[in-house]
Parts: C-alpha cells; sequence; structure tokens
C-alpha cells in the first residue's frame, strides 16, 4: 500500500430522520484509501456503503465527522468549492452510463473539460483511450457501442481530468458477466498503469476481487477488511458478517472479521 492517503474518513457518521424514523447509516467509521490502490467497500443491504462512497466524493454532508481529500476537509467547504472539487478532483462510474447519446465517445470523454472550460491534453487523451481500448470506437455514438465499451468510455470520462480519486458505484451492475469482467480488467489496468486511485462500492464477490483491498462494513460499523481478496475470501467475509449480525448478543466489534477470515 502506498504511504500516501487519497482520502480518508476520520469518526463520520450519518443520521437520516429523527425520533422513531431515526436511521444511522454510519456510526463513527474511520477508514482511509492509500493513492494509486483499488478498493472496494462491500457489506450487506444497509451496511452504509453507499452512504460511505456518497460521503467520501462530497456527494452528501455527514452528520458528524469528517472527510479529506488529500489535505482538503471536503467536510468544510462550501457549495461553491465542493462543486470546484468535484469537477477538477474527483471522477465518477456509476451503474448507469449517463452518456449522451448525440455525443460521440470522444465528445462524451471531453465533456468535462468542456464544462470545465479547460483545454483537452491530448495526449493524455490518447493514452487514455488506448489503455481502455477505444481508439478505433470514437468517432461512435453510443447507440452504436455495447454495453462494455460504454462503461469504458464513462470511465475515460472520469480519468479525463486527471483526477485524485474515482468513485465507482457498481459499475459493472448493468452489464452481462463477460462485459463486467472486461471492464473491471480495465480499472485494474489504470491503477497499475495510470497510478490511479479507485474506490468501488459493489455487491459482487467476483468483482470485489478484482481490487487490491476490500474493506467491510455492517450496521454502518467498519467491520474489518481483506487484502489480496478472491471469491472465496470475499464471500467467507460476508457470510462472517452475516454470522455475526445474527447473534443477537453478540456485537458486531470494528475491525472483528479481519481476524475471522484470517483463521
Amino acid at each position: 500500500m502506498s504511504s500516501t492517503i487519497a482520502v480518508r474518513a476520520t469518526s463520520l457518521t450519518k443520521t437520516y430522520g429523527s425520533g422513531a424514523a431515526e436511521v444511522h447509516a454510519l456510526r463513527g467509521v474511520d477508514v482511509a484509501f492509500a493513492a494509486g490502490e483499488f478498493t472496494a467497500i462491500m457489506g450487506p443491504s444497509g451496511s452504509g456503503k453507499s452512504t460511505l462512497m456518497h460521503l467520501l466524493a462530497g456527494l452528501d454532508d455527514p452528520t458528524g465527522g469528517r472527510v479529506l481529500l488529500g489535505d482538503t476537509d471536503v467536510t468544510a467547504l462550501d457549495d461553491k468549492r465542493l462543486t470546484l472539487l468535484r469537477r477538477e478532483r474527483v471522477g465518477f462510474v456509476f451503474q448507469a452510463f449517463n452518456l449522451l447519446p448525440m455525443y460521440t465517445a470522444e465528445q462524451n470523454i471531453t465533456l468535462p473539460c468542456e464544462l470545465a472550460g479547460t483545454k483537452v491534453d491530448r495526449e493524455w487523451f490518447d493514452k487514455l483511450t488506448h489503455i481502455l481500448g477505444l481508439s478505433d470506437r470514437l468517432s461512435h455514438r453510443p447507440s452504436q457501442l455495447s454495453g462494455g465499451q460504454q462503461q469504458r468510455v464513462a470511465i475515460a470520462r472520469a480519468l479525463i481530468t486527471r483526477p485524485e480519486v474515482v468513485f465507482a458505484d457498481e459499475p459493472t451492475g448493468n452489464l452481462d458477466s463477460s462485459s463486467g469482467a472486461e471492464v473491471l480488467s480495465f480499472l485494474r489496468t489504470c491503477v497499475r498503469e495510470l497510478g490511479q486511485t479507485i474506490v468501488m462500492v459493489t455487491h459482487d464477490p467476483a468483482a470485489a476481487a478484482y481490487a487490491q483491498r476490500v474493506v467491510l462494513l455492517a450496521d454502518g460499523h467498519l467491520a474489518g477488511e481483506i487484502t489480496d481478496p478472491t471469491p472465496e475470501s470475499v464471500l467467507a467475509g460476508l457470510d462472517a458478517l452475516r454470522t455475526e449480525s445474527s447473534a443477537p448478543t453478540q456485537a458486531l466489534q470494528p475491525g472483528a472479521l479481519t481476524e475471522e477470515i484470517s483463521r
């Protein structure tokens, strides 16, 4: 793991509603993501994984705690500075490709530069499209591309501004297994060859196994992590989470799963 931290959460809490309807989505989460690393966030439904990603990316405000992107306290920024941070320093890849149908692949990729009023770095553009296997698809519109190719265009769009962190929310959720594996391989290549930092939320153990590290959440707590994951070790981790959470008299302790999985 790199000694440089790209993004960090400290004592992060998020509560929705109030009174009897109050829901604690995150309960004092402390977690760091190293620069140049591919990390997956996993956990049962309702564990807080999507909430954690939204807070790390500055898409939502925490109830308490802090998020640091590099040395910048994201939680202290006003709306204007937060918009600039998301535009200039963060990239997003979602389950839905969100490509503009009237634009070519090239125009979709360079859209963030157009919106920011900045010049496209053609050398970086060429490198990205080559690594992502898009060089011969740049004049095609989304309707002329496969699902996997559309998601690769979305990845290139997320990377075109050289963000410090790319957040990927279920990036293979709309793809078949073959196209999904292809996209995950390209994400891993972006980490290995471009030094990109990627934080991905997924429910799929096979997808999580493409990452270098898996962070496990349960009931709004950090429940442990798995390094050098395999589909089998991720499944074991999720099974252990379910066993812990189903025991009514045993509180789930942060980090407990790391020891459980290593046995």
